[in-house]
């Protein structure tokens, strides 16, 4: 609550919902939702809501009141210095593909370099983690791309582009990916998320017609779907997944900008913490870091199929030489 007495302070001093969304970094809709959450959970009406601006109700009034003296007596609680950005609880939202890459290595980072620090992963689709971030519910998130503008408010940066290929199980390996399109049931990436509308706009651009089975969200479950034979599926070759099952193969369907970008959304620098700031530049540090990493977990002497997954067509990189390992070694 404390959150939304913050906001509710903010909009007795400026007026309007938006005003004060645009001075403590949240848009008018973040603001409207935490003033009916407060409402809801003091059990009064805050506001007499005509008109524009945000007038504030007798109950509004004795609020304000009280709700002024609660946070000096929290300010004065939490005032340590320079031990007050020491310690806290930081909230990130991350989709699934992210939690089993990447945010390892960051959140290692992080916690080493603030110990004093808690971190609480939220998980979630794109579209709510995006929403949670909008209204001050978590700190950062890292979601698929969205296919519109963010708001003002929130800032982005990208961490990995990831290609989509056509999976399909080995005995269609050798068949045209379009006749595989055509012929094949499929198995659709959920078009309610932002990566399954990337796939929803190229079966439109190429005028492709499918035969759906199935439509989920989760990668991992699209992936072993085409592994069992229920179909084929267009899926994004994730950071998450250094291997394909066996099985299956990766068909290219020869289209660079059919992808899906994974980036971390976050706060302007104003109405951040230090430490939310800290921990997305942990994040895009561990992104450029994981093609790497994930090779060397690679373990040696597994068979074809389940190496790093490649479309077809893609030569793959020999294997060191004896010598050739020497000599990096001795470097």
């Amino acid at each position: 609550m404390l959150r939304e007495l913050k906001t509710f302070l903010a909009v007795a001093e400026h007026g309007t919902f938006s005003a004060a969304g645009a001075r403590i970094g949240l848009t008018q809709s973040a603001v409207s939702a935490q003033m009916q959450r407060l409402e809801e959970e003091l059990g009064v009406a805050l506001f007499d809501r005509t008109g524009r601006s945000a007038r504030l109700s007798p109950a509004g009034r004795e609020t304000l009141a009280l709700a002024g003296e609660l946070m000096t007596l929290y300010a004065r609680l939490g005032k340590r210095g320079a031990a007050a950005q020491k310690t806290g609880v930081l909230r990130v939202g991350a989709i699934a593909s992210a939690q089993t890459s990447f945010l390892v290595g960051a959140i290692h980072a992080f916690c080493g370099q603030w110990p004093g620090w808690r971190i609480r992963v939220v998980p979630g689709v794109s579209l709510n983690l995006l929403g949670q971030v909008d209204a001050g519910e978590i700190d950062v998130a890292v979601i698929i791309r969205p296919p519109f503008a963010l708001p003002s408010e929130l800032e982005w940066r990208t961490l990995a582009v990831e290609p989509f290929v056509l999976l399909v199980p080995d005995a269609l390996a050798a068949t045209d990916w379009r006749t595989v399109l055509k012929t094949a049931p499929f198995v659709r990436y959920d078009r309610s998320s932002f990566g399954g509308r990337v796939v929803d706009r190229f079966l439109r651009r190429t005028r492709m017609t499918v035969r759906d089975v199935v439509e989920l969200d989760e990668l991992d479950a699209i992936v072993q779907l085409v592994a069992h034979g229920v179909g084929c599926a267009l899926v994004p070759k994730t950071l998450g997944l250094t291997a394909w099952p066996p099985g299956v193969t990766a068909l290219d369907v020869g289209d660079p900008s059919f992808c899906r970008e994974i980036g971390l959304v976050e706060r302007a620098p104003h109405s951040r913490s230090e430490a939310a700031h800290a921990f997305a530049d942990a994040v895009s540090l561990a992104a450029q870091s994981w093609p790497a990493r994930a090779a060397r977990l690679e373990k040696p002497g597994r068979a074809k199929k389940t190496a790093q997954p490649q479309p077809r067509g893609v030569k793959p990189q020999p294997a060191a030489t004896p010598r050739a390992a020497k000599a990096r070694g001795a470097r």
